[in-house]
């Protein structure tokens, strides 16, 4: 090989090393996708194709709609924290929240650092006298009856002017009940505080057996674990269930029931979803790439289909009847026979169709 063509071909390795931004014979860059600003080391990735990070797992967006997305006013959530809160309390749904794209920042009486259950110190974003307005307020539970019934807590709280919904988890209903808000409704709390909260706001209707009440405007908790149910239930409302199933399939929270709770808002995010014997139809094998098979199953608990691929379960998500998605998005269009019985599935970006086996 002579001098010349080895510069060539150095010159050549080089270019095959950067990603490849043409497309078609018009040389249009490609399409890059990006995660959604999630304030980590991954807002500055790019990937070539649609997807989830791989970072935080957030379903990724066109580098193109970036700047649209950060026009897009997104859900502000305040989460009041206090010293002694509840670690899971606050950071379940601030978890899930994360998830769903919204903006969640933390308030405290004063700008202090707390202390989580004597363990994690938290630095509050904002105090009572300079948070911004939020959509939706959020209250958690420990220490939390005396640190909220605090007079500059409470002008706060009844100072907010652009609140879409109130959010308590555990015994951050007592903030809730102090202010008024839970007045002539349902509500609950922790399971050791349900007593108290009787005796103290008789105005109030609690519930001991549920793991969350929704009011429409007001939601409140049991204790816990059970904030992470009703954060999903929030963004049922708020996106739809199927962003809901997602988040919690990201999260490995298979303890999500979908609508485990009691519902007393006009708006039940899942009156559209399909009954378990709809369900069932969808149910068995398939054949599958290569000559493989898929098994298709209902979660009868959380009210959707799921796919066994080599042994690990994906969900699917309903746009309407016979037609799911799976988790990148593509669209799945089950077919039926002539008696009306599911025959066989195919991808809308394929040509083939894959048989029902039972």
């Amino acid at each position: 090989m002579n001098k010349y063509a080895q510069i060539i071909g150095v010159f050549l390795l080089i270019l095959s090393s950067f990603p490849n931004r043409t497309q078609g014979q018009d040389s249009k860059l490609a399409e890059l996708y990006v995660c959604p600003p999630c304030n980590s080391n991954c807002d500055k990735l790019t990937f070539s194709e649609a997807g989830n990070c791989s970072h935080c797992n957030m379903e990724l967006i066109k580098e193109s709609e970036l700047k649209r997305f950060n026009q897009e006013s997104k859900k502000r959530i305040a989460f009041y924290l206090q010293s002694g809160i509840e670690v899971l309390d606050f950071a379940g749904p601030m978890e899930v929240f994360s998830y769903a794209g919204y903006e969640v920042f933390t308030v405290s009486e004063k700008k202090e650092i707390i202390i989580s259950q004597g363990i994690l110190k938290v630095q509050p974003d904002f105090s009572v006298e300079d948070a911004p307005e939020a959509d939706i307020l959020a209250f958690f539970g420990g220490n939390a009856w005396p640190t909220l019934r605090e007079p500059a807590v409470q002008n706060w709280i009844k100072n907010q002017k652009e609140v879409e919904t109130y959010f308590s988890v555990c015994t951050g209903a007592f903030a809730l009940a102090e202010s008024g808000l839970l007045d002539g409704k349902t509500a609950t709390t922790f399971h050791n505080a349900l007593e108290s909260l009787e005796e103290n706001y008789p105005r109030i209707d609690v519930r001991k057996d549920v793991r969350f009440v929704d009011n429409g405007k007001v939601i409140t908790t049991a204790g816990i674990s059970a904030g992470i149910d009703g954060a999903l239930h929030l963004v049922a409302k708020l996106e739809g269930v199927n962003k809901a199933r997602e988040i919690a399939y990201h999260m490995e929270y298979d303890k999500w029931l979908a609508g485990e709770g009691l519902i007393l808002s006009p708006d039940n995010p899942y009156e559209g979803l399909l009954s378990l014997s709809e369900l069932s139809d969808y149910e068995g094998k398939y054949q599958y790439l290569a000559g493989s098979e898929i098994e298709i199953f209902a979660d009868k608990e959380e009210r959707g289909l799921f796919a066994r691929v080599e042994g690990m379960n994906y969900p699917l998500f309903q746009d309407e009847k016979d037609q799911f998605r799976n988790l990148q998005g593509d669209l799945i269009i089950f077919k039926r026979d002539g008696s009306g019985k599911v025959s066989s599935y195919s991808l809308a970006t394929e040509n083939d169709s894959y048989k029902k086996l039972d």
